[in-house]
């Protein structure tokens, strides 16, 4: 199966799906815009609509969906609109394309689920924009110097903006 999402910096979450088991392959890019091949610099202007998005593969005898989409809610802060900490700007939103009508019948079930447990903690609505991955438009792989980045460089920057809040 695949999924795609964005919770703000793609690298952090990147790396957060890769430890997952059942998780096959990840790559990171843009998604939700209306450019056609739009590169990390012009992606950061804002003016392409995209989203830093992460592509995931996963092995549903390993790992469920609604495993994905529990890792999804409880590791970024989804009431935050466009950004995630000192991360501001649309490409940062909270998102989810998914690739199947089962995918985003979870999808919209989880996020019900987890408003209201943000809500009973006094956080904001969830503005997590929620599309059929079709509707999205094309995925568009970031730069190869983006790809497992963290790995790469372990001293990176990307905090996680977790709420502390789980999905019950």
């Amino acid at each position: 199966m695949r999924i795609y999402v964005g919770m703000g910096c793609f690298w952090g979450v990147q790396k957060l799906f890769d430890a997952l088991p059942g998780v096959k392959a990840t790559r990171v890019g843009y998604m939700g815009g209306t450019v056609e091949n739009p590169g990390y610099m012009r992606v950061c202007t804002g003016s392409t609509g995209h989203a830093e998005i992460l592509e995931i593969d996963y092995d549903e005898t390993v790992i469920s969906t609604q495993e994905i989409l529990r890792a999804f809610w409880e590791n970024h802060d989804p009431t935050q609109g466009d950004r995630q900490g000192n991360d501001r700007g649309s490409q940062y939103r909270s998102a989810i394309y998914y690739t199947d009508p089962e995918q985003g019948s979870l999808a919209q079930e989880t996020a019900a689920a987890y408003e209201a447990a943000l809500g009973n903690a006094g956080y904001g609505r969830v503005t997590t924009e929620i599309l059929p991955a079709t509707q999205a438009g094309l995925f568009w792989e970031a730069e190869e110097y983006h790809q497992k980045y963290l790995e790469k460089n372990p001293g990176g920057y990307c905090p996680t903006h977790a709420t502390g809040i789980c999905l019950a």
